[in-house]
């Protein structure tokens, strides 16, 4: 049962976690990280961000040629040559406040607010069943038994709107990129806009930031919101962030893309070989750690269930027209 899997995870490196796990816990662990969590900035987007231009918020990336994949992992290979055509992108990810103008607009209702569709998910619980999305809650400790279910956690309640749950909310954070959004939203606010959504090779592209070929090392970013620390249990913060950032905390890529790695992974329309109801998605989230999740790259890639919702998926969109 797809869903019951809540996402799709590959625990790398949990061995690891749970050997460190109880002998470091007293730096950031469980609880403790939500106070850090509450005092980090929440405006980054607007003091970094200039709407101007031919299509306000967007980027023109030019074409070339991509030299798709890594090594890292099996999925990622083998590297192959794809010619790109040039496109216009969002700068940064979809916010809630973009987000909430579509909902106002459109009397829209996402996914993870309604009830779930059970002649898709028939094996599912009734706790399931409710309208509601798979949060990371993060834990104090591991058991070791390698059970994901420990750090992500089904919650009726938890949408767009409360993406924590149904006691959080957006207010405050209209600046931070939306999440809880499934396949089927982020289409819908696409097609709104006039745009499209991209393919995995496109939005690659953009993020190598006119480097078309992989980098040579794999080291963790320091211009972007990802996991220090050994994952779950432990998150120094180092970046100024134990959970979601808003958008445009850290420095742009070469063409002028905030937070295209790290923060939140990301929607692309390619199915994912392995499984038809999955799509691929792209770039790695604030949860990609050294020992966990090594997804923080461009040529990085995942597959995540098309119909379900999780507070680490948020997306952006396209515009195929032509250059400045």
């Amino acid at each position: 049962m797809r869903r019951g899997r809540l996402i799709a995870a590959v625990a790398l490196g949990l061995a690891l976690v749970v050997a460190v796990a109880a002998a470091v816990l007293w730096v950031v662990g469980g609880r403790e990280a939500e106070k850090l969590a509450g005092a980090a900035p929440s405006r980054c987007l607007a003091a970094t961000v200039d709407e101007g231009g031919a299509h306000p918020g967007m980027v023109f990336v030019p074409g070339g040629r991509l030299h798709m994949g890594d090594t890292v992992y099996p999925e990622e290979g083998p590297i192959h040559d794809v010619d790109v055509k040039g496109f216009w992108i969002d700068r940064h990810e979809v916010t809630n406040g973009e987000f909430v103008a579509f909902v106002a607009a459109t009397g829209y209702v996402t996914v993870a607010e309604r009830t779930v569709d059970s002649a898709k998910h028939p094996d599912l619980p009734p706790e399931m069943r409710e309208p509601g999305a798979v949060v990371f809650v993060m834990p104090n400790k591991v058991d070791g038994s390698g059970d994901i279910s420990q750090w992500w956690q089904y919650i009726p309640g938890a949408n767009w709107r409360h993406p924590g749950g149904p006691d959080t909310n957006i207010l405050g954070h209209e600046n931070y990129p939306v999440v809880a959004v499934a396949l089927e939203d982020i289409e819908a606010y696409a097609r709104w806009k006039g745009r499209s959504l991209p393919d995995e090779a496109q939005w690659e592209w953009a993020a190598r930031g006119g480097d078309p070929r992989p980098l040579a090392d794999h080291e963790q970013p320091k211009e972007a919101n990802t996991w220090q620390g050994i994952f779950p249990v432990l998150n120094s913060g180092e970046d100024g962030f134990v959970g979601l950032a808003p958008a445009g905390c850290y420095k742009p890529n070469g063409y002028g893309l905030y937070d295209m790695i790290g923060n939140v992974w990301e929607w692309t329309t390619d199915v994912n070989e392995d499984d038809k109801a999955r799509r691929v998605i792209k770039g790695g989230s604030y949860l990609c750690a050294p020992n966990y999740c090594m997804r923080y790259r461009a040529g990085a890639r995942q597959g995540q269930e098309a119909d379900l919702a999780t507070s680490h998926l948020g997306f952006r969109t396209i515009l195929e027209a032509p250059g400045p």
